[in-house]
């Protein structure tokens, strides 16, 4: 094996500070995701306006996030990350004070905008600058501690949030992020390494545009169509748009000479097998952790805090397990590491689908949970690793925003389909019944088939992820190592393969 051009004595020796500089973006970002979901009823009454609005508190900070991740992710191929992710935590910052000063909904909806583009640039650039500053004996491990700060984040954020609602003013949801904003500028200046992107590079517009309608026209529909039915001509009508814009992008990124996305990137089997698998777990876990807060009060009785604290049991195990699955993978390999963990996975939600009933039990509730949050935990960093090692530098950023528009695109796709599937087993179950007043043996009903529809997308990921690395094999090729990410662009008619050595 060619040795690694970056020895370990040419590590920046700040990287872990760079790392925590990056978790804790990271970690406000998630945190704040989560935190506003249990304000939702208090903005009902406080703004005396409708769920369906409110929803849209959650709805603008996704779909800011989802639209623009993209087209800032390579802009900071382009201009320099440290910059834009540095701008990023100011944003987040300004947005957070903008959002607890709303004295309207439509107020606080457009400061949700703020904190997206803010997050946008978070999220964005944030993997990417952690898989430059390791080399890929670490990289593994530091993603997974990443893992980490994103559980930690989604369990604090619905504490922190009904401990503040109960003391003190809805507000504070929002201003407890100054301090920790004002922390993270100031770690971003100093521990973030200033990059110097290769010049000359043009920033794809058309391409970013088309994006956008595309990502926003598609994302949009989901949770309309979930209130209209997806055969309601809106939906339909958004789901065309985001059609025509899908064939207008491609066409776009295959002609243009400087591609927002290069397409040649999907010619990397890692990668493409790494975003295809990370969209259907991202489906079906975020579809499910929709549905099991219904399972729990309606079918099973519980309270409030006991859900939140059953639920707790997927992110606790995900958070505990992700850097010890990076550190694994960074001695084995990501190939059947992730693979591992989808098996696990799928394990888990086959144990769902036998275990949950009318009767299941606290124990085995919370085994089934720590199963299934295990196969996340060891699937997700290898994964990101694996994605983010084997592209080239120069794309990482644009690389680092496929990643977040997958876990993005598939949260709110799951949590539209899935919660479809299962209102409308959960109804036909209970003969006509709303899903929400159901008897409790219709609702394990409509879990179980939501189940199986999160069973069967991770199967496809698990299919996709073996077989990508069995062609691999067959072909006697690895992926170029260099102890740092792809040392050379996939551009047309490039191999960026080698012969095993």
């Amino acid at each position: 094996m060619t040795p690694s051009p970056r020895s370990p004595d040419r590590l920046d020796p700040r990287r872990w500070y760079v790392l925590g500089a990056v978790a804790l973006a990271i970690f406000l970002g998630t945190i704040d995701g989560s935190i506003v979901n249990v304000a939702l009823p208090t903005f009902v009454d406080e703004f005396e306006t409708t769920f369906a609005a409110v929803q849209w508190i959650v709805l603008a900070y996704l779909l800011t996030q989802a639209t623009l991740v993209l087209g800032i992710g390579r802009l900071g191929d382009i201009i320099g990350k440290k910059r834009i992710f540095t701008t990023g935590f100011a944003v987040f910052t300004v947005g957070s004070v903008l959002a607890g000063l709303s004295p309207s909904i439509g107020w606080l909806i457009a400061a949700r905008v703020v904190q997206g583009v803010g997050s946008a640039m978070i999220f964005a650039l944030g993997f990417a600058i952690v898989a430059d500053a390791f080399d890929a004996r670490e990289r593994g491990r530091a993603l997974g501690i990443n893992g980490t700060a994103v559980s930690a984040g989604i369990i604090t954020g619905p504490i922190v949030g009904g401990l503040i609602l109960e003391a003190v003013d809805w507000r504070w949801i929002f201003f407890v992020n100054l301090p920790i904003g004002i922390l993270g500028i100031l770690a971003a200046i100093r521990f973030v390494p200033r990059d110097h992107p290769e010049g000359g590079q043009r920033f794809d517009f058309a391409g970013a545009a088309a994006f956008f309608v595309t990502t926003a026209a598609f994302l949009s529909s989901l949770p309309i169509g979930q209130d209209l039915g997806f055969g309601h001509p809106a939906v339909v009508g958004g789901f065309l748009a985001a059609a025509v814009g899908l064939i207008v992008f491609v066409s776009i990124e295959r002609t243009v000479d400087d591609p927002m996305l290069d397409l040649a990137l999907f010619k990397i089997r890692t990668v493409t097998a790494g975003l295809v698998a990370g969209f259907t777990v991202f489906v079906s876990i975020s579809g499910l952790l929709l549905i099991l807060p219904f399972y729990l009060t309606d079918a099973l009785g519980y309270g409030p805090r006991d859900v939140g604290l059953l639920l707790a049991a997927i992110p606790a195990s995900l958070g505990i397990v992700s850097p010890i699955a990076g550190a694994l993978s960074d001695r084995l390999g990501t190939r059947p590491v992730r693979a591992a963990g989808l098996a696990i996975l799928l394990t888990g939600l086959a144990a769902a689908f036998v275990t949950l009933t009318t009767g299941t039990s606290v124990t085995t509730f919370i085994a089934t949970g720590l199963v299934i949050g295990v196969g996340i935990g060891v699937f997700q960093s290898p994964n990101n690793a694996a994605v983010l090692g084997e592209s080239p530098r120069e794309r990482l950023g644009v690389v680092s925003g496929a990643l977040t528009v997958t876990r993005l695109s598939g949260s709110m796709t799951g949590v539209a389909v899935l919660g479809t599937v299962w209102a409308a087993v959960t109804t036909r179950a209970a003969g006509g019944t709303p899903a929400a007043s159901a008897p409790p043996e219709a609702l394990v009903t409509g879990l179980h088939a939501a189940v199986a529809v999160a069973a069967i997308l991770v199967a496809i990921g698990l299919a996709t992820v073996v077989t990508a690395w069995h062609r691999d094999v067959g072909a006697g090729t690895v992926a170029v190592s260099t102890g740092s990410p792809g040392v050379r662009p996939p551009g047309r008619g490039t191999d960026r393969r080698r012969p095993r050595s």
